[in-house]
């Protein structure tokens, strides 16, 4: 590939990344997620109401690389004495998921659920945008009371997982 053909192609693939990151604002404004703007990491900031109380997520575009990355954040950080616990029913519950998978962060306890997709030589579009948000949206939702259960209720991975995957 010559160094123009390489240049028309990363400019392509950037314009692609360009574009989504536009079809990405517009979605979230329509379907009235409120998001607030993040430069400097090509993201939004979603606050919103659950049935659990206040979340937060980040929507992210890699515009380079053409990946859209969805986090939906747990509402606390678990404490460090709860980390080891918390990282078997992670381990527990991504086994099953078919959409996405929890991450924690053992330095400060930071939970997240993202789903992802690379949208490489295509065009995201409102679709493919919704079909990322709301799997880790729902699951986040479901799943939550097993972390509180286990945090806070004494419960055990395997109990959690078990009244949660009946």
């Amino acid at each position: 590939m010559s160094n123009t053909e390489q240049q028309s192609s990363t400019n392509t693939s950037e314009n692609k990344g360009l574009q989504a990151l536009k079809t990405l604002g517009n979605f979230l404004d329509i379907d009235g997620w409120n998001p607030q703007y993040l430069e400097d990491k090509q993201a939004y900031k979603i606050n919103f109401e659950s049935e659990h109380g206040r979340g937060l997520a980040y929507a992210q575009i890699f515009t380079d690389i053409e990946q859209f990355l969805f986090y939906v954040m747990m509402p606390f950080k678990i404490p460090e004495e709860s980390r080891n616990t918390i990282a078997e029913f992670i381990t527990r519950a991504n086994y099953g998921l078919r959409v996405g998978n929890f991450e924690m962060d053992y330095e400060d306890g930071e939970v997240r659920y993202k789903t992802c997709i690379d949208f490489g030589g295509e065009t995201l579009t409102n679709g493919y945008i919704k079909n990322t948000m709301y799997p880790g949206l729902k699951t986040m939702e479901r799943y939550l009371p097993g972390f509180l259960s286990i945090v806070y209720g004494g419960k055990t991975p395997e109990e959690a997982i078990s009244v949660l995957e009946e």
